[in-house]
């Protein structure tokens, strides 16, 4: 089995896609602030489940695992601060919020799972 046939790593695709149209509605003064930290984030996140998965060993794994997990709480940081001073519509950030809860409680699972 592949990374790429991953259900985990799927909804990290779909949730870096989704901050990349999100974060086009942000003003250009943007561009090398929160956009630039946003897309870099929710990349970081399914890129160390891809490489995770590619490592000789579980704790291997897990450790990227968390990696993933952190980079997704950045993320989830800084979609809150981008929501909270106003760099696009506030209705526009719920789905990708919500998104970043899905993911989140998929990689805490995952986590725990291969630790058993």
């Amino acid at each position: 089995m592949s990374y790429r046939e991953q259900f985990i790593w799927k909804q990290g695709i779909t949730l870096a896609i989704n901050c990349y149209k999100l974060t086009e509605q942000f003003p250009k003064s943007e561009l090398y602030g929160l956009t630039s930290q946003i897309r870099r984030s929710s990349v970081s996140v399914t890129s160390n489940i891809a490489e995770g998965y590619g490592r000789r060993t579980k704790n291997e794994y897990i450790q990227f695992l968390h990696i993933a997990l952190d980079s997704l709480r950045e993320l989830d940081t800084q979609l809150i601060i981008a929501k909270e001073v106003k760099l696009a519509s506030p209705e526009l950030f719920e789905p990708v919020l919500h998104h970043v809860d899905r993911v989140q409680g998929m990689l805490v699972s995952s986590i725990q799972k291969i630790k058993d």
